[in-house]
């Protein structure tokens, strides 16, 4: 089979399309044949094994695993002998390991079942990112209805995620982008837009009980000087969606939760099924419709990883097969 691959860390350049053996179910788990797949920071983390933290999990001098990519969505070709949610012909999403080729085996743990209406390429994009964003307002925010929610990088691949499932669950939401994403951020539910080329929101005279972080542009200072009593701050991401937020940045945020009414956590998102089938029926309600900016194939991936690189992708980044 065909399959993205890269054997040391560097830029775009280092991945390579080549032909490899084809993997097997495995008694847990399932082999997908993929339809589409999502690029993610992530991604890019791993291909240049930065920050060198990265390296303790991908290997210090060059990679474990020579496979990138975590979302996907594909029908199952094979179920192990104790798989029991799913069986071969099923349409799923979710995560998986080298998700950037045409076949890979996946957890059941870690998929849920395609609604039929949403495309591949859809569902595809809510993997790392909406859970992300679920987890970020649902579980470290503590989301309720009536909320003042603000979404810092509101047009990205988190940030489109976010102010969808902040709305769903009845809250006010304020979406952060540049001039050129007002119309579509609003279009996707957000009840006021803040265009940060024209206006400063940690400047402004609104204050919120939550705001979800995505681009990590502002000192938590003035994060803090924003956020009502007992307001949180979700801190989901660094510039461009980088895993920039620092241990500096992270041990100031402990400590003034420690201290104060607000609050400031820090999030990496944590697959698993139960989280995957609330994503399914928001999309198949239709709350929360993803997002997607461009599409490539798969020979495509080094271009599609440069140009999320970029930072100025509107939701999601594709691969299609």
């Amino acid at each position: 089979m065909k399959a993205i691959v890269y054997h040391r860390y560097g830029p775009p350049d280092v991945l390579q399309l080549t032909e490899i053996e084809k993997p097997t179910a495995g008694e847990k788990r399932v082999l997908i044949k993929i339809r589409a797949a999502s690029v993610n920071p992530y991604d890019f983390h791993f291909m240049r094994g930065t920050p060198y933290g990265v390296r303790l999990m991908a290997g210090l001098g060059k990679p474990k695993s020579p496979r990138l990519g975590a979302d996907v969505a594909g029908q199952i070709e094979a179920v192990g002998t104790k798989v029991t949610r799913f069986q071969p012909g099923d349409e799923v999403f979710g995560l998986t390991r080298g998700s950037f080729a045409e076949y890979a085996w996946a957890s059941e743990a870690g998929l849920a079942l395609k609604p039929p209406h949403v495309s591949f390429e859809q569902a595809a994009s809510a993997g790392i990112a909406a859970l992300t964003a679920l987890q970020g307002l649902r579980d470290k925010g503590h989301i309720r209805p009536g909320q003042t929610v603000l979404v810092n990088g509101a047009a990205g691949g988190v940030g489109t995620f976010a102010v969808q499932i902040a709305k769903s669950f009845g809250a006010e939401v304020f979406g952060v982008c540049s001039t050129r994403n007002v119309e579509m951020v609003r279009s996707i539910g957000s009840d006021q837009v803040i265009d940060y080329t024209q206006q400063d929101f940690t400047r402004g005279g609104q204050r919120y009980d939550l705001i979800l972080d995505a681009v990590g542009n502002h000192s938590l200072s003035e994060y803090r000087r924003v956020l009502n009593p007992k307001g949180v701050l979700v801190m989901a991401g660094g510039s461009g969606g980088r895993w920039n937020i620092g241990l500096t940045r992270t041990l100031k945020a402990f400590l003034w939760s420690q201290f104060s009414s607000r609050k400031l956590v820090g999030l990496l998102a944590k697959p698993n099924h139960a989280d995957l089938d609330t994503l399914r029926s928001l999309m198949e309600s239709g709350k929360v419709t993803p997002v997607i900016d461009r599409q490539y194939t798969l020979a495509e991936v080094p271009e599609a990883i440069r140009y999320l690189e970029e930072g100025h992708a509107r939701g999601k980044v594709i691969i299609t097969l």
